[in-house]
């Protein structure tokens, strides 16, 4: 955070993250039962109390999700196979699917949910779409880096 995300947004540049802070409550918080006030806590604190301008979640039932990510892993060496995430059951990863379901309805300005079960070309539209409308609007009382 302070060595590369930090200096780059102070730089005007933008900067694009696979996860961030909601992926630790999801998974530790909403999968695991972990306090989410802590989590939140230590999010703020790592994060420098950042929060992201605009977060896509990329929404895919959790047996459709977890084959793909099978797939994926089948067809890598093993020191890539399935992380530990992927070998908790169907219920862990449904709890964590309708955890980033309830960040997303409590932040609607914040999140937009893009349907992982389309196709690709469909999922790239609407990505596009999320991403031109975040570069013509101005961002939002300051959430950019100090």
């Amino acid at each position: 955070m302070r060595e590369t995300i930090l200096p780059a947004l102070r730089a005007g540049q933008w900067v694009l993250c696979d996860r961030f802070a909601d992926a630790t409550l999801a998974y530790q918080g909403f999968g695991r039962g972990l306090d989410a006030a802590f989590i939140g806590a230590l999010n703020a604190f790592s994060a420098c109390s950042l929060v992201p301008d605009l977060t896509l979640l990329f929404d895919l039932p959790v047996e459709a999700g977890l084959a793909r990510a099978r797939r994926r892993a089948a067809g890598m060496g093993p020191e890539t196979a399935e992380d530990r995430f992927e070998q908790e059951d169907s219920e862990f990863h449904r709890r964590v699917r309708a955890g980033y379901l309830t960040l997303a309805a409590a932040e609607p300005a914040r999140f937009r949910i893009i349907d992982g079960a389309a196709d690709v070309e469909t999922v790239h539209a609407e990505v596009g779409r999320c991403l031109a409308a975040l570069i013509a609007a101005p961002p939002e009382g300051g959430r950019r880096a100090p």
